[in-house]
């Protein structure tokens, strides 16, 4: 199981180096000119010279990736060019949102897109598998700002005055405040260093930091604040994942070892969670990985529909204003997280079916 690890582990060094040199040139194949994105169109050429000189972005792009290589060994992301603040800073405030988004819209998806595929196996050719696969289908098809929107719309203006009514917007509500945890312990915390930031990124992680806090109308509201976005976010993952267990467990359930179960007299509940969704469970996975690509994808218009300061709204304002460092940073963040998740659905493969350790 080690070595399997290992090669895992070894396996993905290269995909991110991959995913940085690539990040990097795009980022500056973006059509426009950072220094009049920024400063405005009026911009002098003498202070777009100036600007370029002091970003550094007067050199040769291979000095500029090989100066930004160095800069990242040391773990310095570098400073935006918009807002003149450390790129780290920046993701620790953002990122704790995304992280929240996203993981609640794949477990939302997860939790309701397998037992819908199973189901449908089960009722194979039935009015309950028609439905199941009607309802894929339109997940699939509707885009995630459509969807966005309706549910904005319809839970925003239409139930306003009714308790169906959810926020259509922002984090949390107007007079509440999300108190740090550390603050509330009452621990010495210094402006700087590793354990300030992370204590600081564990407090924007309103859900965490509201229950370590004890703080349930706090955590409460911010939960109805990103009801409707992990909605919108799960639609397309929880369609593709259904899909993917319907297909999946229709194939394991026609396999002969599966009718010498039933011959056997075993419960239809043990056949099917023991004996066939453990069997059908690796393409399983392997799907529900991929989507945390899909998941970061639609952050971007997801939180800019509904007025989040994330990962992915930061990335949409960068890209806005050519704002080099903030969209390597952020793209870097996002590939190195989804790797390490392609990573662990890997070496859940080994726990799921032993033969892939010997492989």
């Amino acid at each position: 199981m080690l070595q399997y690890t290992i090669r895992r582990i070894l396996a993905a060094i290269p995909v991110i180096i991959g995913v940085l040199i690539v990040t990097f040139v795009v980022a500056r194949a973006i059509p426009g000119d950072p220094c009049r994105a920024i400063l405005g169109e009026k911009a002098t050429d003498a202070a777009c010279e100036r600007f370029n000189v002091e970003k550094g972005l007067d050199q040769p792009m291979p000095v500029q990736l090989g100066i930004y290589i160095r800069d990242l060994a040391k773990g310095d992301f570098g400073n935006s060019l918009r807002f003149n603040r450390p790129i780290t800073q920046i993701l620790i405030e953002r990122l704790p949102l995304t992280i929240e988004l996203g993981t609640g819209a794949l477990i939302l998806a997860i939790i309701m897109g397998i037992p819908a595929g199973i189901i449908a196996a089960i009722r194979r050719n039935s009015i309950i598998d028609v439905l199941v696969m009607v309802g894929a289908n339109l997940g699939v098809s509707i885009p995630v700002f459509v969807l966005a929107l309706l549910l904005k719309y319809l839970f925003g203006v239409t139930f306003r005055d009714t308790g169906l009514a959810l926020p259509p917007s922002g984090r949390l509500s107007a007079g509440l405040i999300s108190v740090p945890f550390y603050e509330v312990f009452g621990w010495t915390v210094s402006e700087e260093g590793f354990r300030a930031g992370f204590l600081e990124f564990l407090a924007n992680s309103y859900i965490l930091n509201n229950l370590l806090t004890r703080n349930w109308a706090v955590l409460w509201d911010a939960v109805k604040h990103l009801l409707l976005p992990w909605i919108a976010l799960s639609s397309i993952p929880l369609s593709i994942i259904a899909r993917m267990t319907r297909s999946a467990m229709i194939e394991v359930l026609g396999l002969d070892y599966i009718r010498t179960a039933r011959s056997k007299g075993l419960s239809e509940f043990v056949i099917t969670l023991i004996h066939a969704f453990r069997n059908a469970s690796l393409p399983v996975v392997t799907i529900t990985g991929l989507q945390l690509g899909t998941v970061f994808a639609g952050a971007i218009l997801t939180e800019t529909i509904f007025s989040l300061a994330g990962v992915g709204l930061a990335l949409f304002e960068g890209i806005t204003a050519r704002d080099f460092p903030i969209i390597q940073g952020f793209l870097i963040v996002i590939a190195v997280g989804y790797v390490a998740v392609n990573l662990l659905v890997d070496l859940s493969y080994a726990f799921i079916d032993p033969r892939v350790r010997l492989d």
